[in-house]
């Protein structure tokens, strides 16, 4: 009977593992999306001392090193440290932070370059139309909602593909903080690559997956704005 038991150990290991990824993942790039779109937007339509600079940050995060966000955010959340206090460090919270802040200037940058382009054309009728700068944030990205679409999932794909980070602040504690990435570069140390490879194989899917419905939903978009204008 001990084989049996074995092997539904490993499968509940697995969906755990699983169900895990996606949910910090989700919880990580939905965040970066709530905040980085607008802030984009913003940067694209406002004037205003240290702009240039803020998009200057933003662009040279896109390659900051997963590990260097990950120690500033052990060093914070330590209990040694000025948020110890709050009890984060090494649980799925303190992933989704990482993730979030890995996410962020992706989602920033990507939607900045692309609003700009939507508020040099629509910008001047919507100011004419008495709408005010703040409030055309929101027409702004939903004129431009394929290109905030592509921002968003390009902000996930580097959430759900993250190691370094959440590997340093979330300990990789087997049924608690383990990820996809994580338990596929555990697995690999320890030569179990049967286990390594489904779990390589489950996040190129979810990455094919992403993908596919982000290409069908452009095409059900563009397909609306012809219909539309026909």
């Amino acid at each position: 009977m001990s084989p049996p038991l074995i092997l539904c150990t490993s499968e509940q290991m697995f969906l755990d593992i699983v169900a895990l990824s996606l949910a910090v993942s989700l919880s990580a790039s939905v965040a970066a999306a709530v905040v980085g779109l607008p802030t984009g937007a913003a940067l694209a339509m406002f004037e205003f001392r240290g702009r240039s600079l803020l998009i200057l940050i933003a662009n040279a995060l896109l390659g900051l090193p997963p590990v260097v966000i990950g120690l500033a955010l052990y060093l914070l959340l330590s209990r040694s440290g000025p948020l110890g206090s709050m009890g984060m460090l090494f649980t799925p919270a303190a992933m989704v932070v990482a993730q979030f802040l890995l996410a962020l200037p992706i989602v920033v940058a990507l939607s900045h370059r692309a609003m700009m382009e939507v508020w040099q054309e629509y910008g001047d009728q919507l100011l004419v139309d008495g709408v005010s700068r703040l409030q055309a944030i929101r027409h702004v990205l939903s004129i431009g909602r394929l290109s905030a679409m592509t921002a968003s999932l390009a902000g996930f794909g580097r959430s759900i593909s993250e190691v370094g980070a959440i590997l340093i602040v979330g300990g990789n504690i087997a049924g608690y903080t383990r990820t996809m990435t994580t338990a596929i570069t555990l697995e690999t140390s320890q030569g179990n690559f049967d286990f390594a490879l489904a779990l390589g194989a489950v996040l190129v899917a979810i990455s094919v997956a992403v993908s596919s419905c982000a290409f069908g939903i452009e095409a059900w978009l563009r397909r609306t704005s012809l219909q539309e204008t026909s």
